[in-house]
């Protein structure tokens, strides 16, 4: 991430800001000696402008996959999320002990939901732990917060973030947690980056999620699940996290581990 001005911009942003900058160099001294041709310098520095951030702008790589996130039904998704033959509901309580999480950890759960592994976290990061519950339905991290509220959970703080950044601090958590999230990510270099940065030193992500295979693979998993597992990997490690662990846990789902590493040159 480089700031500009108190702004963090991930390196790709920053490169076509520079390019863009010194393209628009020459005009600006132009407009500064020649009054009269202002308005027209003006409006060509406008278009480039625009040129710049569509340029900088990573696109979607499936537009339209979060649509049913706009105003979640709390309930359906509950029953959607939370019962018995769900793979990553049946296996919680192995996933959290895979998981490793300690007291006075700070655990982002990303893509939360309606909240089945927020709750999980929570007491096990206790005393001194804290989970952030993190999605993009505000309605979703609302509800979280209520039924954390019921159970008497107190160390959890909630945050509604973009479709490009998790809206996390710097250096704020240990854990990166994403269950069956990872393929409704619409701009995955951008997020990665938002998690990295949020990584403290040799902090953790791990990523469960559909296996993506023709031989086994429902046809819902096959035209859902823009990836398979090495795609996730190769994303992974372009984005600066290393591979630690591929645990065998579940039949439908795989379960990676990464650590915080330096991002490939380049990238």
């Amino acid at each position: 991430m480089v700031s500009i001005n108190g702004d963090k911009w991930c390196q790709s942003t920053f490169s076509a800001y520079i390019s863009v900058k010194c393209a628009l160099t020459p005009f600006y001294v132009y407009t500064m000696k020649t009054k009269h041709s202002r308005i027209r310098t003006i409006s060509l520095l406008a278009g480039l402008l625009l040129a710049f951030f569509a340029l900088a702008q990573e696109q979607s790589v499936r537009p339209g996959i979060n649509r049913h996130f706009v105003d979640p039904d709390w309930h359906r998704w509950v029953n959607t999320f939370e019962r018995p033959g769900r793979e990553v509901y049946d296996k919680r309580h192995a996933i959290v002990a895979a998981s490793k999480v300690r007291p006075g950890m700070s655990v982002a759960d990303i893509g939360a939901g309606t909240g089945l592994f927020t709750r999980l976290f929570a007491p096990a990061v206790e005393p001194g732990g804290t989970v952030y519950a993190i999605d993009i339905a505000s309605k979703f991290i609302d509800n979280i917060l209520r039924t954390c509220r019921e159970q008497g959970l107190s160390n959890v703080t909630g945050i509604v973030n973009t479709p490009v950044d998790t809206g996390l601090p710097t250096d704020a958590i240990d854990l990166a947690f994403i269950a069956d999230t990872y393929h409704h990510f619409e701009y995955p270099k951008q997020t990665l980056a938002s998690i990295h940065e949020a990584l403290r030193s040799e902090g953790r992500v791990i990523i469960i999620d559909f296996r993506r295979d023709p031989r086994v693979s429902s046809n819902w998993v096959m035209g859902h699940v823009r990836g398979n597992k090495a795609q996730v990997m190769q994303e992974l490690r372009a984005a600066g996290f290393r591979l630690v662990d591929d645990k065998p846990l579940m039949r439908t789902n795989y379960f990676l581990e990464f650590v915080k590493a330096a991002k490939e040159q380049g990238k």
